[in-house]
């Protein structure tokens, strides 16, 4: 018998198209390539591979290495929340096993096996994740709402009286990582090199193995300090879990969330005030109202997700999933931005999506995003926050100059330059406001009388000094009403701020 090829198709992988076919030009097999000219334009690609294959179609990573992308907005619910066909175990991922993954392959930091809870599995992965979200649920997210309003004060004080920003590398690039370091408990490692490490480690930049020391470095510090001496934040309560994880497996997990929390959050304050600076409906609706800025937020999540995908999940057993044979070991990509855009959900992509809650853009099932509630209280309190310091900020460029970085896991806005009048510094401990708010009038001056015109007399007689008489005293100045008392929406709206 004539062994099956490996291929996903079941093609020879090794085979092109014949010269003047519509595929050639593609990888082996006819398969569109993820990477390279072809992948510039990925949402594109995406639509392209929808039509010819449906909502699971065969691609290449690079160096030709065989996936399949999840492209339908059930199929990608599907395989999240079903365990016992998929996991995020890499180690039985064909290609790896034969070979054809390299290590120096550029999406294996992605695809590496590591003992965190992200790849593990049953009762390791309960031990893992159970100290992750118990820790989580310790977070004070009042205070860390009175956090994000003082940060966002003192960044905005570092340019409001400039009138221009770049909103990417001065503000929303830095907010994440100072409110993390609060909530890591370490809010004195907040500085330019943590923030720049950190940008550097993602970028996958020649420099980025040293940047990986440093931020590990600065974990490792954290977690043998809260070793010896626990305090109430995230990294104690970490150490002290009833899971009892090792040194190792506490800094691994103080790393998984620093990155996955900030780069997420990142991008995702980054694409809502793109759409707020580019979007004059977008903007006008958000300030006549109609549109709160969490449901700003939850619109960027469903159009401008901060992941396009995750890699990668593994088929454990031959199984199907979109109409396509999958076959035991095949990997298959998480497809969070084509699956929000998925015609059979989205039929009208203007449709407004901002009270709905079923995108993909924190995943789902045993692996969802357990931090999703910490990027959207930064994304929507920063965001609002920094819009009542700046409320006339204008985009400093015609949209179409806007550059990009994009890879196959993410969009990441490079600059977002704005201008603005220039703005007079505040008090990091007040409230945000257009502008400091006047000082009251002494009591005596608050009344309806208006002043009386001087007398025209060519030579004014000095009058007595009037004595007061006990009939008749003195009209007092009419008390104003008491303040309305706050309602119940407006009691939630200063609870929300973290007022």
């Amino acid at each position: 018998m004539t062994p099956e090829p490996q291929s996903l198709t079941g093609a020879d992988p090794t085979a092109g198209p014949p010269p003047g076919c519509p595929a050639h030009g593609r990888g082996p097999g006819g398969l569109h390539r993820l990477y390279g000219p072809e992948a510039e334009d990925l949402e594109g690609l995406y639509e392209q591979l929808r039509e010819e294959h449906g909502p699971v179609a065969p691609v290449l990573l690079h160096d030709d290495v065989p996936m399949w992308i999840v492209l339908g907005h059930a199929e990608n619910l599907h395989m999240v929340g079903a365990p016992s066909h998929f996991c995020r175990d890499s180690r039985i991922w064909t290609p790896q096993i034969e070979g054809m993954v390299k290590p120096d392959h550029p999406m294996m930091p992605h695809i590496a096996w590591a003992p965190i809870c992200s790849y593990a599995e049953g009762d390791e992965h309960l031990r893992l994740r159970g100290a992750v979200t118990g820790a989580m649920s310790t977070i004070n997210y009042r205070a860390i709402r009175r956090h994000i309003n003082r940060y966002t004060q003192r960044l905005v004080n570092e340019f409001c009286e400039q009138g221009d920003a770049d909103l990417i590398g001065q503000f929303a690039e830095h907010l994440p990582m100072a409110i993390m370091c609060e909530i890591f408990g370490m809010p004195e490692e907040y500085n330019d090199r943590l923030v720049q490490a950190t940008r550097d480690l993602l970028k996958g930049t020649e420099t980025a193995n040293t940047s990986q020391a440093y931020v590990m470095g600065v974990l490792q510090g954290l977690a043998a300090r809260r070793r010896e001496q626990p305090e109430d934040d995230f990294a104690s309560h970490l150490v002290l879990h009833p899971a009892k994880l090792t040194d190792d497996e506490v800094t691994t997990h103080l790393w998984l969330v620093l990155l996955a929390a900030y780069e997420a959050t990142v991008n995702l304050i980054g694409n809502v005030l793109r759409a707020v600076l580019t979007n004059p409906g977008f903007r006008a609706q958000l300030n006549g109202g109609q549109m709160t800025v969490p449901q700003a937020v939850e619109q960027s999540l469903w159009d401008e997700p901060p992941f396009s995908t995750v890699f990668a999940y593994y088929a454990k057993q031959d199984t199907e999933l979109g109409g396509q044979r999958i076959r035991k070991g095949d990997g298959l990509l998480f497809g969070i931005a084509p699956g929000n855009v998925d015609p059979r959900v989205r039929p009208d992509l203007e449709a407004n999506m901002r009270g709905n809650r079923s995108h993909l853009a924190f995943g789902g099932g045993p692996h969802e995003c357990p931090g999703q509630d910490i990027a959207r209280g930064i994304a929507d309190t920063g965001v609002d926050a920094l819009l009542m310091r700046l409320p006339d900020v204008q985009l400093d460029c015609d949209e179409d100059e806007l550059e990009w970085r994009q890879s196959i896991s993410s969009r990441h806005l490079v600059e977002l330059p704005v201008r603005f009048a220039p703005k007079p510094q505040q008090d990091v401990m007040q409230q945000p406001g257009h502008a400091p708010v006047p000082q009251q009038r002494p009591g005596w001056q608050v009344g309806t009388q208006r002043p009386q015109p001087a007398a025209v007399e060519p030579q004014p007689q000095p009058q007595p000094q009037p004595q007061p008489l006990p009939a008749a005293p003195p009209q007092p100045a009419p008390t104003p009403e008491p303040a309305r008392p706050m309602g119940a929406w407006r009691r939630l709206l200063r609870w929300w701020r973290g007022y």
